[in-house]
């Protein structure tokens, strides 16, 4: 895409101030996605296999997307990925829940087996 400098109509700002920058120096950076994978479902509610989609954002926030009831699931906000893991995934150890990072890296839960 060409970049343009020029003015903005009403704005007063040129394209170059409106792109992102990054955030100052000891701010946090990047976005993490996820997936949450259960691999028995204990309250029978949302089923088994990936049933979540989430991302950690720079800030520490956690967003997951429930992928069911389908066609839209849920939506839900956490402070961070450890307030999710607390609600979400402790309090069910026999579902054998496995979060996959976009990189590989992996956080598995269940029946005494916590690694990350």
């Amino acid at each position: 895409m060409e970049e343009n400098n020029d003015e903005l109509a009403g704005v007063g700002a040129k394209v170059n101030d409106l792109k992102p920058t990054p955030p100052p120096r000891l701010a946090p950076r990047g976005i993490k996605t996820f997936t949450v994978c259960r691999q028995t479902d204990e309250s029978g509610v949302s089923g088994e296999g990936i049933v979540i989609e989430g991302v950690c954002l720079a800030s520490g926030h956690c967003i997951v997307h429930w992928l069911y009831p389908p066609p839209r699931g849920g939506i839900a906000i956490f402070d961070s990925l450890n307030d999710f893991i607390k609600v979400h995934i402790k309090p069910h150890p026999t579902n054998k829940t496995i979060i996959t990072y976009e990189d590989g890296e992996q956080m598995r839960f269940g029946e005494s087996v916590e690694t990350s």
